[in-house]
């Protein structure tokens, strides 16, 4: 009994795991097996349990409070990007994308898997949602390569492997929580070695981190599929029955403004001008608009007045002052006030009527911004009930003296520094089999990362940054997403893949994918300047 009492904290994973396979919700599940195992360790008398009460657990009301704290704007985030993909995939602006790349690429050899690649690349920039961009690329594009006789092995590799991109590109709501929780694992880590001023990691420089990581992969799908369709042609041929390629207007037309609002949401990230928080408020509001002309039926007047507006006010901030808290406002700056004013009038005129049209079309007696709605507050309070339980279960772990547990295992572990990341990046890659990322990101990392920060190298320093840090654990989540046999995006395609596609078509089709994602994990390992020279720059 004593022996079982001394590993409390080791067993709450696998009964945590148990009970997932088992059915059960995950957000109680964490939160269950932690307070089941805080009442055992009070019971036992082990670690911070040892007064036989949990009184250990009052710590965390004051996380709760610091997630809800005014000064911690990041999380915000999640709920808007959430908004701005569904509204995207809803309003069928992703399918006009996948129909139009069609068009263009299609009749070249492996032109299909082109335009799956560049399109996965763009919702992902776009959404940051996987299921949904799977979901929405299973559902259009595969049933479009089967008829061109695709290889089913090919065609839905591509389509699973592509999908997952929303969760290394930006705006990844992976990358979100995953910035959000290991800078606070980094501060607390460098404090607790003696660095009191370690320098901050934001979700912009993850952002900018796994940037090219995510195009590099954007790359090699696409070099994979011309290659197959060099060597065996009969497995990706050009497609003959489809409408003729697009013309220059059209095509601008359909792309442009998907474009536009990516580089006005990533942009102004990476360059400062914005907040991640302010960024996808952009693009909530940008998402309106696209969906706005997308399903308008009298011409997209109000949604290009919006447009032109933006440019008026940004044009009057960087000429004009538009400080309104002066004692004296210059005659020229109250110019500028009255113009910007005209401006944000114009933006709200594009807005009031996509959100009309919006609330207007839609099916099944849902409009596209009910099911939007819907959907970002189910997924939000979805992430958000996940973290509380995490918290719970974290705690419990801690109070059960698990902390000194994982940091005398690495100690004892035989390779130093090295080895221990190795350890963790195989934990999270297994885990990632049976867990979502949010457990993921919400369990494991809290508990593994702090012992990575607390390595120095020769100058005093952390030997690990964080950056390089989060975009590995960003492509290691990617993998085990798409890692047979339990890898989730899998399940999501095999959901809407037709019966004639055998899920060991899907498996072996992914196969090559994941070699490919692992060739470049093992790139952003070797050479850490791939993920933390962008951050640098900019």
């Amino acid at each position: 009994m004593s022996l079982i009492a001394g590993h409390l904290d080791l067993l709450m994973f696998p009964a945590a795991v148990i009970l997932l396979l088992c059915g059960f919700p995950v957000a109680f599940t964490l939160a269950g097996t932690g307070l089941i195992f805080a009442l055992l360790g009070a019971w036992a008398k082990v670690g911070f349990f040892a007064t036989g009460d949990i009184g250990f657990l009052q710590a965390l009301f004051g996380r709760l409070f610091g997630l809800m704290d005014e000064t911690n704007e990041v999380l915000v985030a999640v709920p808007l990007f959430i908004f701005m993909g569904v509204v995207m995939e809803r309003s069928g602006v992703a399918s006009e994308l996948l129909t139009s790349m069609a068009r263009l690429f299609g009749r070249l050899p492996g032109g299909l898997g082109f335009s799956v690649a560049i399109v996965g690349m763009l919702l992902a920039a776009s959404t940051g949602i996987v299921g949904a961009t799977v979901v929405a690329m299973g559902l259009i594009s595969l049933p479009a390569m089967l008829a061109h006789r695709y290889d089913k092995r090919l065609a839905t590799g591509i389509i699973a492997a592509s999908g997952t991109l929303g969760q290394i590109i930006p705006p990844s709501i992976v990358l979100i929580i995953l910035a959000d929780v290991l800078s606070n694992a980094y501060l607390e880590a460098r404090r607790a070695a003696g660095d009191w001023a370690p320098e901050p990691m934001s979700v912009g420089d993850v952002f900018t981190g796994a940037l090219v990581p995510g195009l590099a992969l954007v790359v090699l799908y696409i070099a994979y599929t011309a290659i197959v369709a060099a060597l065996r042609p009969e497995a990706a041929p050009p497609a003959e029955r489809l409408e003729e390629a697009p013309g220059a207007v059209h095509l601008i037309l359909v792309l442009m403004p998907p474009l536009l609002l990516i580089v006005a949401v990533l942009g102004s990230i990476l360059f400062g001008v914005a907040t991640p928080t302010e960024a996808a408020a952009i693009g909530a509001g940008g998402a309106l608009l696209l969906a706005g002309v997308r399903l308008s039926a009298r011409g997209p007047a109000p949604q290009l007045a919006a447009l032109a507006g933006t440019a008026i006010v940004v044009a009057a901030g960087l000429i004009f002052d538009l400080r309104v808290v002066r004692e004296t406002i210059p005659p020229t700056d109250r110019i500028g006030m009255v113009v910007a004013g005209l401006g944000i009038v114009m933006i709200g005129w594009g807005l009031v009527s996509a959100l009309a049209r919006c609330l207007a079309a839609g099916s099944g007696g849902i409009s596209v911004l009910a099911h939007a709605m819907r959907a970002t507050t189910r997924m939000t309070a979805m992430v958000f009930t996940i973290y509380i339980g995490a918290q719970v279960f974290n705690l419990s772990f801690r109070g059960l003296g698990g902390e000194a547990t994982i940091h005398a295992f690495f100690d004892a572990l035989p390779g130093g520094p090295w080895t221990a990341l190795g350890a963790v990046m195989l934990v999270m890659f297994l885990l990632g089999f049976f867990l979502d990322f949010l457990e993921i990101v919400f369990v494991v990392t809290p508990i593994m990362a702090p012992v990575l920060f607390t390595f120095n190298d020769a100058s005093g320093a952390a030997l690990f940054h964080p950056v390089w840090i989060a975009v590995l654990m960003g492509l290691n989540l990617q993998t085990s997403f798409l890692t047979p046999p339990f890898g989730f995006a899998l399940f999501y395609l095999r959901g809407v893949a037709p019966g004639e596609v055998a899920t060991a078509d899907i498996y072996r089709g992914v196969i090559p994918f994941v070699i490919l994602q692992l060739m470049v994990l093992g790139l952003v390992a070797l050479w850490p300047g791939l993920a933390t020279w962008l951050p640098a720059r900019l």
